[in-house]
C-alpha cells in the first residue's frame, strides 16, 4: 500500500485531497495541518498536527511515517498578508519549504509543491511552463524562490502551478472568488470588480485530481494544473451571475489601480495545461461545471445543517 502524506490538510486543496484519496483503497494517507482536523468524515485515514515552521516538527512526522510522496499544499496565501508581513510570509512559504525538503530527501520520498501563477509578471499569458518568471509582490518573490529551493536541493520533485481556486468545504478558513461572487450578488452587495485581470480560474476538485496525477505517474519538473476558461475577474462575475440567474446590477466595473491593494497583481495570468493534458491525462472541468460542483455543496451542507 503506498503512503502519501499532505500537508496543509485543513485548508480547501487539503480537504479535497483527502476527499479524493479516501477513495482509494490502495493509498494509506496522512493528513497533517495545525491544531484539530477539520475534515468532516474521520476515519479510513491518519491525522497528524503538524507546524510546517517547525523543522523538528516536520522531521519527526516525515520519518514516523515514511511516505513515497509528499504533497505539499501548505502555505501563506493572502497575497496582501504577504505584503504586509513579510517575516510569516518567508518563514511558511520559505523556510518551511526547506524544512520539507530536507525530510522528502531523508526519506527519498517524491515531493509534490503548489505553486501559483503570481511567480510571473502578467505581461505575456496564458502561460507556459517554461517561461521565465518575473513575480510582482512578495507572495509571488516567495513561490518562487520556493521553487528555486526545490530544484536545487530536492532529489525527487514535481511543481503543481496553479491559477485562482475556487471550491467549497464544509469547515472554510477563508473564502474564494465563486464563494465572494455568489454572495455579493445574492445579497445584493454594492461591488467593484476588475476587467484588468484574466485568469484561468481552477476548480479546487480539479487541482487535487492533477495533483494525484503527479503523484501517480512520479511525475518530475514542472505543470500547470488549472482551469481551461480564460476570462477577466469581471467576466467570471458575470459567468457566476448568469448561472445563478442574478442581477448585475450592482456591480461595477473599474480596473485594478482603483482598488490600491498592498501587493500588485499581475495582469493577465492563466496557464496553458497542454503538457498536463499530454502527459498526465489532466482535463479539467469547465467553469460552469465547476459552479455545478460548488452549487451541489451548498445544497448538501445545506440539508445536513437542516436535519
Amino acid at each position: 500500500m503506498k503512503r502519501i502524506l499532505v500537508t496543509g490538510s485543513n485548508g480547501l486543496l487539503g480537504q479535497k485531497l483527502t476527499e479524493l484519496y479516501l477513495k482509494n483503497k490502495e493509498v494509506e494517507l496522512i493528513a497533517t495541518g495545525r491544531g484539530a482536523d477539520r475534515y468532516p468524515e474521520k476515519g479510513g485515514y491518519v491525522y497528524e498536527t503538524m507546524n510546517i515552521e517547525d523543522a523538528d516538527e516536520v522531521m519527526r512526522v516525515v520519518e514516523k511515517y515514511k511516505p513515497e510522496c509528499i504533497i505539499h499544499t501548505a502555505a501563506m496565501t493572502n497575497v496582501d498578508e504577504c505584503e504586509l508581513n513579510h517575516t510569516g510570509c518567508v518563514s511558511q512559504n520559505i523556510e518551511a519549504v526547506r524544512s520539507v525538503v530536507e525530510a522528502a530527501n531523508r526519506v527519498s520520498a517524491h515531493l509534490v509543491h503548489l505553486s501559483t501563477d503570481f511567480i510571473f509578471d502578467g505581461t505575456s499569458g496564458p502561460y507556459k511552463e517554461d517561461v521565465i518568471p518575473n513575480p510582482l509582490s512578495f507572495y509571488g518573490e516567495s513561490k518562487l524562490k520556493a521553487e528555486e529551493i526545490i530544484k536545487q536541493n530536492c532529489k525527487n520533485w514535481a511543481m503543481a502551478r496553479t491559477v485562482l481556486v475556487y471550491g467549497l468545504v464544509a469547515d472554510m478558513s477563508r473564502s474564494n472568488i465563486v464563494l465572494w461572487a455568489k454572495d455579493a450578488l445574492e445579497n445584493r452587495k454594492a461591488i467593484k470588480v476588475v476587467d484588468d485581470q484574466f485568469r484561468t480560474p481552477t476548480l479546487a476538485e480539479d487541482l487535487a485530481l492533477g495533483c494525484s496525477l503527479i503523484e501517480k505517474h512520479k511525475a518530475q519538473g514542472v505543470y500547470n494544473i488549472s482551469g481551461k476558461d480564460f476570462m477577466s475577474i469581471y467576466e467570471l462575475v458575470e459567468r457566476v451571475a448568469q448561472y445563478f440567474d442574478l442581477s448585475m446590477d450592482y456591480v461595477e466595473k473599474t480596473n485594478s489601480l482603483t482598488l490600491k491593494q498592498p501587493a500588485k497583481r499581475p495582469p493577465i495570468t492563466g496557464f496553458d495545461i497542454t503538457k498536463a493534458q499530454t502527459e498526465l491525462g489532466y482535463e479539467p472541468h469547465s467553469f460552469e461545471e465547476g459552479i455545478g460542483f460548488v452549487q451541489k455543496q451548498f445544497d448538501k451542507f445545506t440539508s445536513a445543517n437542516a436535519t
